[in-house]
């Protein structure tokens, strides 16, 4: 709860709590996607964004309109 951000890039100067977000942050300066979709080949910085581009091949649509019930 102090705000520390101990971990910092060497190439921005932008700090983090984690280690392991200044190495996802890393990817931003190196360009490496590390994670790839088996269906298409694309790659992401993420796992997150990749789980995300998943939902094209699946049709999957997790989140529902409150007003409507659409899902999106």
């Amino acid at each position: 709860h102090t705000g520390d951000r101990p971990f910092r890039c060497a190439l921005c100067g932008k700090g983090f709590k984690q280690s392991n977000a200044l190495a996802s942050h890393a990817r931003v300066h190196s360009g490496e996607r590390p994670f790839t979709c088996l269906t298409c080949g694309k790659a992401f910085k993420q796992s997150s964004y990749l789980a995300v581009h998943r939902r094209a091949h699946t049709g999957e649509r997790p989140y529902r309109c409150e007003v409507c019930d659409k899902g999106f």
